[in-house]
């Protein structure tokens, strides 16, 4: 049997490589994140073959000094942490000591640097572990790293790695995700001497606007929540623009890309009441907190994490995002964006110490010919006055409201110990109108084939789901009665029989109160017919039978307790669903009026309760350039 033996540092390095240098975008991580902790602005990267020919890193950060560079090379030799109270609250990127060691242990690699106020650079080289003396260079400032040949002595490494257009794919995401987390500093890219990527120092909302496209930007939904240490803040993604995959979703804990399950639970659920089951939301979030809440020493690629109050966490999470859900009314414009043309609005500077602020969207103000008309109670009653509100809630009927007063406040600087820059703005309220008197979503003016709204509006032309909005509508009703526990019950005159199966009909018996609750009456005729002797009141209108069936189902699938909690939201989308006006049912002026004010007043309006968006805008703009006018 073989004796225990000491290996050698340089076969150390190599099977640490293994772990912190996966594959070529693994090496550029660490080596951009060192650029970053050494407080770079412009950062450059040159690759060649994907990044296994050459990985080139170019920052003007503060450099290194000509006694630290040969022990830059070394393991665990950092100079982020001194001892286990700093392990315990990490601040920086890098920390473990490992990078570097572990790139040069597995390539050739040549490091230059000059440390501020040198009068020179130095350089060292390393083949493979093997380290040469340093000598003098010449370089303006910064830090200067070229890896390469990558895996070359390690064959049965280098075999693993995937096609050069794959692994520069890799390099070009890890690229993206540490220029989303700093939007104030400038990245360069090239591949192959051909410029892939240049993204310019700006705000958070610019970023992403270079990097996961216009129309996300456009529509997102600005975050800016606080809870004690904890902030939450950036942009979640519309629903109406989900993904078929996760590949558009950015979290950041201090300024650090993570994957972690507690996060995703949280955003998956915070989306789950807008968005489709088969559909992934898009979003770039940074969450930050007191770096002792948060290990980020659990794995070597510290691309996961470990929250001290992983509960606390959750809660904050989920209802930090339902709440910038929840305020995506219909009629509202996204944070930043110009309503009249679209545009991304440039930031402009509250102060010049202070975080960049954004400005509000100027609703445009333009005199209409439409004569308004006052839709008399009776058409609410009609449509959607049969449930009994809550006193301290917004009522449906719009009467004209003074516009809210912008509010001037400025959030607290971020903590001393990660300066990230930060969206300053407070969550965009909804005007109530403009100073002609016009509400958002403007008065009806037609209904086109029974399916859609046309109405006119200060912007232009506003274009309604007439089915996906009352869906909505009928949704978040129902959600507040069943929650106020005043679902009331609408009582037939004539029993609805229909014929049941067993199941069913055990459905009946053995959930009767959960179903009253609902504002169900159905009772048991015979062993194979039920009677529905009454239905919720907001859906009386509904197909009985069918609407009875439906609840049943779900009732006989997962039980009417988890009815009530995990699934309820679901169950109650389904009614929604079934009480909803019908396409090709015609509406006069004043219920399609009635629809338009209910819209304005619930919350997450602007989706359906499938994701899919419930009204369009049209402005004058968008008008003018379909038909070429001023042109």
């Amino acid at each position: 049997m073989p004796r225990i033996q000491l290996l050698s540092d340089q076969l150390v390095n190599q099977i640490a490589a293994g772990e912190v240098v996966e594959r070529p975008a693994s090496a550029l991580k660490e080596l951009l994140e060192n650029s970053l902790d050494a407080g770079a602005e412009n950062i450059g990267v040159e690759l060649a073959a994907g990044g296994t020919k050459l990985i080139k890193v170019i920052d003007d950060g503060i450099g290194i000094e000509r006694e630290d560079l040969a022990l830059a090379l070394h393991r665990h030799a950092t100079s982020k942490i001194r001892d286990f109270d700093d392990l315990q609250k990490v601040a920086t990127l890098g920390f473990r000591g490992e990078g570097l060691a572990s790139i040069a242990s597995v390539s050739r690699m040549t490091l230059t640097s000059r440390f501020n106020g040198a009068a020179h650079a130095w350089r060292i080289e390393s083949d493979h572990g093997r380290l040469h003396d340093a000598e003098p260079a010449a370089l303006a400032v910064g830090t200067t790293i070229e890896v390469h040949d990558l895996y070359y002595q390690t064959p049965a490494r280098r075999k693993f790695l995937k096609s050069d257009g794959t692994e520069f794919a890799h390099c070009e995401d890890m690229v993206k995700r540490l220029a989303l987390a700093n939007p104030d500093k400038q990245f360069t890219l090239i591949h192959n001497n051909r410029a892939s990527l240049r993204v310019m120092r700006g705000d958070v909302l610019k970023r992403c606007a270079a990097l996961l496209g216009d129309e996300f930007a456009q529509s997102a939904v600005q975050v800016e929540e606080r809870a004690g240490p904890l902030r939450l803040w950036g942009l979640a993604g519309s629903p109406t623009l989900s993904k078929g995959s996760r590949d558009a979703q950015y979290f950041f804990v201090n300024g650090r890309f993570v994957r972690d399950k507690v996060i995703a639970h949280a955003l998956r659920e915070a989306y789950r009441d807008v968005l489709h089951h088969d559909r992934h939301a898009a979003y770039c979030l940074f969450l930050e907190l007191d770096p002792e809440g948060v290990d980020v020493n659990v794995h070597p690629t510290k691309i996961e994490v470990r929250f001290r109050e992983s509960q606390a966490i959750y809660g904050f999470m989920l209802r930090s995002l339902t709440k910038a859900l929840a305020g995506t009314k219909a009629g509202t414009a996204p944070a930043g964006v110009d309503p009249e043309t679209g545009e991304i609005l440039t930031p402009q500077p509250a102060a010049p110490a202070a975080a960049p602020a954004y400005n509000q969207p100027v609703w445009r103000q333009q005199p209409m010919n439409i004569p308004v008309v006052q839709e008399p109670m009776a058409v609410y009653d009609r449509m959607f006055g049969d449930l009994k509100r809550d006193p301290t809630a917004p009522q449906p009927a719009w009467q004209p409201a003074a516009a809210d007063a912008a509010d001037t406040t400025t959030l607290a600087s971020p903590p001393a110990w990660t300066p990230r820059p930060a969206l300053s703005t407070p969550r965009q309220t909804m005007p109530a109108e403009n100073e002609d008197g016009i509400p958002p979503l403007g008065f009806a003016v037609a209904q086109i084939h029974g399916v859609y709204i046309l109405a006119q509006a200060a912007e232009g032309l506003i274009v309604v789901d007439m089915h996906a909005a009352h869906e909505r509508v009928v949704y978040e009703k129902l959600k507040n009665a069943l929650d106020l526990d005043q679902m009331p019950s609408q009582p037939l005159l004539i029993p609805h029989l229909f014929g049941a199966d067993r199941f069913e009909v055990a459905a009946v018996e053995d959930h009767r109160d959960a179903l009253a609750q609902l504002g169900f009456d159905i009772s048991v005729a015979s062993p194979t017919q039920l009677a529905i002797r009454g239905i919720p009141m907001l859906l009386k209108d509904a197909d009985a039978v069918e609407l009875a069936r439906s609840v049943l189902k779900d009732v006989r699938e997962v039980g009417a307790s988890q009815m009530l909690t995990g699934r309820r939201n679901e169950l109650l989308a389904t009614m929604a669903c079934h009480g909803a006006v019908r396409a090709n049912r015609s509406l006069t002026i004043p219920e399609m009026n009635a629809l338009l004010r209910e819209m304005e007043a619930t919350e997450r309006s602007g989706q359906c309760n499938h994701g899919r968006p419930t009204w369009f805008r049209l402005t004058m703009h968008d008008l003018d350039k379909m038909f070429m006018r001023g042109q």
